[in-house]
């Protein structure tokens, strides 16, 4: 049965999102019109369906896109996520978003995503193995390593990154393990890439409390989510000395979310003992041994100095934003997305330091794009020495948009977006583009 793009539809509107940002840094920027609906809207879009033989021997189909925004800068770069409420705005927007934050950490690539309609923990292996050889199926002319690199993104995986690429070389006649990033290292991935994202959002609050003169040591932080981004972003966050007091989850099986709280500090090798992987903790074995179960918005109430958003977009909103105690200084969006316009003036006007998304969780696209130049070099670096440089990438992009910020006395966000903006903007102008 065909899952109908049209009962996916929710009033949140994530591409109308992204667009409100944009249009605002368009005007502070004085762009003029052609330059402005050039970059207002993806340079291409593909959607299809995407058969697959179920276990049963009953056909299934399911909706699939591939989003490019823009390729100025060089070939789009995103994810590709499964998840049961995707839409294809979602999609426009993370490519949107791909774009600038590909920019603002300057690496020569321009922004894309992919996703299918489905819920993969409905989904036996075979299934999805089938699931991601029909996507890339459907756009193999499309992308490659030289027009459209994609990753990994929510509910999808290293494994899945596999099947997609075995798919694509025999498409096209030859090895291109450039053509696809967040794989695993036996198949030409790069050590660090499991960390890069998580890592990524630390370096840039280690260096947000440099700027404030605040030690990290005996700060308190409390995430959303409790995925790959999540668990390496408390991993260095506690061994730089932050104390991480709640996660929370989503369980499937409940169809709810739950945070997870530990006021002196969580044990992050603990619970992920206790995580599946799809990222949900237990919920029984977390109140044995003494963690508090709460409702699923508890980890944005918490007395702590630091947000660490993680999971999916539209989380902080004009209903829940006031629900943020008067301790928290900054906020880290480790999720693409995870602040509406609306509760982002809140914050703004609290004077809270959010470092946006799209800076914020850039590890993760800087370090595919390294594993695409190793993978294009079939030369590959240590992992301290990966580490080091995405480190590099992310102080010096944070200390770019930081010092714009406070050069011109704006937002941390819109700084961040008026540095991504005028790179595209000129590379578009070079080309001739408008």
């Amino acid at each position: 049965m065909l899952l109908e793009e049209e009962s996916m539809t929710k009033e949140f509107n994530a591409f109308e999102m992204a667009q409100r940002q944009f249009d605002a840094v368009a005007d502070k920027l004085q762009l003029d019109g052609g330059i402005r609906d050039l970059l207002r809207w993806p340079q291409r879009e593909f959607h299809f369906t995407v058969p697959v033989k179920m276990d049963d021997g009953s056909v299934k189909v399911f909706k699939g896109f591939r989003v490019q925004h823009n390729d100025a800068r060089g070939p789009a770069k995103g994810g590709i996520r499964f998840h049961p409420q995707e839409t294809v705005d979602t999609v426009r927007a993370l490519a949107t978003w791909m774009t600038w934050k590909c920019a603002v950490v300057d690496i020569p690539l321009g922004g894309g995503k992919g996703g299918v309609i489905c819920d993969p923990h409905d989904l036996s292996s075979s299934e999805q193995q089938a699931l991601c050889r029909g996507w890339v199926r459907q756009v193999a002319p499309n992308v490659g390593p030289v027009q459209d690199v994609p990753a990994p993104d929510v509910m999808t995986n290293p494994q899945h990154m596999v099947w997609i690429l075995d798919e694509y070389e025999k498409i096209a006649g030859g090895h291109y393990p450039g053509f696809i990033t967040g794989k695993p290292v036996e198949v030409g991935g790069s050590l660090g890439r499991t960390e890069a994202t998580g890592y990524g959002v630390i370096y840039t609050v280690r260096e947000a409390m440099k700027r404030h003169g605040v030690p990290i040591e005996g700060v308190r932080a409390s995430l959303q989510g409790f995925g790959n981004v999540s668990q390496y972003a408390a991993k260095l966050f506690i061994e730089l000395g932050g104390i991480v007091v709640a996660v929370s989850c989503w369980d499937n099986d409940d169809q709810c979310a739950y945070t997870f709280r530990k006021t002196d500090g969580i044990d992050v090798d603990f619970l992920l003992t206790i995580t599946n992987r799809f990222g949900t903790i237990d919920k029984e074995k977390a109140e044995a041994a003494g963690y508090d179960v709460l409702e699923a918005e508890a980890w944005l109430e918490q007395e702590v100095e630091i947000l660490i958003p993680s999971a999916l977009e539209n989380q902080i909103t004009s209903d829940n934003v006031n629900k943020i105690p008067k301790t928290v200084k900054v906020i880290a969006e480790g999720a693409n997305g995870p602040t509406t316009p609306d509760a982002d003036a809140v914050l703004k006007e609290r004077g809270v330091f959010v470092i946006p998304d799209f800076l914020a969780n850039a590890g993760g696209v800087t370090c595919s794009y390294f594993e695409q130049v190793q993978c294009n070099a079939n030369f590959f670096w240590p992992k301290q020495e990966v580490l080091e440089r995405l480190d590099q990438k992310m102080t010096t992009a944070f200390h770019a948009v930081a010092d714009l910020a406070e050069e011109t006395g704006e937002y941390m966000r819109d700084a961040a977006y008026m540095i991504a903006i005028q790179r595209v903007a000129t590379a578009c102008h070079l080309r001739g583009w408008a």
